[in-house]
């Protein structure tokens, strides 16, 4: 018996995604030639790999022994790929790269605009969106992420930056409202933060040295965008939790001040990561090269 290789990387591909039609969407073929595919290559070997259900496809215990199988075929074409992109004299292609949108907006730009200027033959593709895309189901090259990361062994990561997360609040809050003096005041405040919150209430964490407080506390104010945050605070709404990154504008032209200078939240990691199971193509390698570069020339953010 002779298996097209073609077939068992459709059959990874369908599995990867979850569905026909992002597998269709995947390889590029139309969603009728993939399904008929998989259906020749279970005829073939005379057994079902997939039962169907109008929710989700689920394997069956024959289509989970074949699968290693078929991921090897998709990883070694996928390297073969990678290798020819290295040996082009310039990364060329469409790279697709998913990041939170505020820090795209306030941190990326000067970066993404060298880049373009120095790598023509790419073209880029950003994915701004607050969710967390499946980077291999999706076929992205590379993702921002921002925090602790689950262990995924299809995954890989490096550490980019390093961020430092305090409180700030307007002059004008802090003249009407008072400036807190110990951790313990932020009850009397207006707070504003990032989430998650539960039952109403938010947990923060603050360090000063070897000195830990965490408390639940309630919020005013809560957002997924640390830049609507400090614009906020500024107005005088209240006290934000946010990186330097974000207030650093606000603090130079004197709308927002440090509040409780001696604490600070525990350093959140930013990372960039990346599909661990392929050779990394020259158009991937080249942007995490500058990105990394411009955290490491002590220009933060890229700017």
């Amino acid at each position: 018996m002779e298996i097209d290789p073609g077939d068992l990387l459709l059959f990874a591909r369908i599995v990867e995604c979850g569905s026909f039609s992002l597998a269709a969407q995947r390889v590029g073929l139309p969603k009728s030639t993939v399904s008929r595919r998989l259906s020749l290559l279970e005829a073939q070997l005379g057994e079902r790999l997939l039962q169907r259900t109008t929710r989700k496809l689920v394997l069956t215990e024959f289509g989970a022994s074949l699968l290693e199988h078929a991921r090897r075929v998709a990883d070694e074409t996928e390297q073969a790929a990678a290798l020819a992109q290295h040996r082009q004299g310039a990364p060329s292609g469409l790279l697709r790269v998913s990041m939170p949108a505020d820090f795209a907006n306030v941190a990326m730009g000067t970066m993404m605009t060298r880049f373009m200027h120095q790598y023509p033959a790419i073209s880029l593709e950003l994915d701004l969106s607050p969710r967390r895309v499946d980077l291999v189901a999706e076929n992205f090259d590379l993702a921002i992420r921002m925090g602790d990361l689950p262990d995924d062994a299809s995954l890989a990561a490096r550490r980019v930056t390093l961020s430092k997360i305090a409180l700030y609040a307007s002059p004008l809050y802090t003249s009407l409202r008072g400036l807190p003096e110990h951790p313990d005041d932020l009850f009397k405040h207006d707070l504003l933060s990032l989430p998650p919150r539960q039952n109403g209430l938010i947990r923060w964490k603050l360090l000063r040295g070897k000195t830990e407080w965490a408390r639940e506390l309630p919020v005013r104010l809560l957002a997924n965008s640390p830049e609507l945050l400090v614009r906020m605070a500024a107005t005088g709404v209240g006290i934000a939790a946010s990186t330097e990154l974000f207030a650093r504008e606000h603090l130079q032209n004197g709308t927002l001040v440090r509040v409780l200078p001696e604490w600070a939240f525990p350093i959140v990691t930013g990372w960039a990561v990346f599909p661990g199971r392929r050779l990394m193509p020259a158009k991937t390698r080249v942007f995490l090269d500058m990105l990394e570069a411009a955290f490491e020339e002590g220009r933060p953010y890229g700017g």
